[in-house]
């Protein structure tokens, strides 16, 4: 699987470069500045973009612009962003298209070896891989406003954080260690509360519980 990485700081650059080759990852490219980014993405086409949101020139958002104009020229494109920090308009210009194959890690991940590989092995999958603390502060935004939100119990609501997460009903069974029947219940609960239409499509029903808890802001 080809990745382009892209992260300004050398010896974070160079430790993820390290851990994705470990995980037989091949490095098409690693680079540290927008124009870079966007040269790499239109000639490499690789499987998966590993991005930095603020990137040089200018230090701001130039990583996710980069890799949101190449989801534009290349539909589906995966792209799993890194960010030092939450920040809900970043995962919501993420989100914004509708479809698959795309993340959202805070970088304390990528210490987590595992954690981050089962994200970008996700994403390029074509699934969704949010972090925790972006999904828990969606949710509570939206239940201090929502109505139909604020109906979820507390264990509704942590079945729909991990499902947000990209999590499947066996994943979130085991997580909360009962039976996924028991999650199956919780998740029709959910989608019914949530005025949305119930799905086996573990990709879609995560894209749509996100678009739900981003829709009116």
């Amino acid at each position: 699987m080809r990745v382009v990485l892209a992260e300004d700081l050398f010896l974070l650059r160079d430790g993820l470069v390290r851990l994705l080759e470990a995980y037989d990852f091949e490095i098409a490219a690693a680079v540290e500045s927008g124009p870079e980014l966007t040269r790499a993405l239109a000639e490499l086409r690789p499987d998966i973009a590993v991005v930095d949101v603020r990137l040089p020139p200018s230090h701001t958002d130039e990583g996710l612009q980069c890799a949101l104009q190449a989801r534009r020229e290349r539909p589906g494109l995966p792209v799993l962003v890194l960010s030092q920090h939450v920040e809900q308009l970043y995962a919501r210009e993420l989100l914004a298209d509708g479809t698959g194959g795309i993340g959202y890690l805070l970088k304390d991940r990528v210490f987590d070896a595992d954690q981050f590989i089962d994200a970008v092995r996700r994403v390029a999958a074509g699934g969704t891989a949010m972090d925790p603390q972006v999904i828990q502060q969606l949710l509570t935004r939206r239940a201090a406003d929502d109505r139909p939100l604020g109906r979820l119990t507390p264990r509704e609501l942590e079945v729909l954080e991990l499902m947000a997460q990209g999590r499947s009903n066996a994943a979130i069974a085991e997580r909360l260690v009962v039976t996924e029947r028991a999650i199956a219940k919780h998740t029709s609960n959910i989608f019914t509360k949530l005025g949305l239409e119930v799905s086996d499509d573990d990709n879609r029903r995560v894209l749509a519980v996100l678009a739900y808890l981003d829709h009116g802001r």
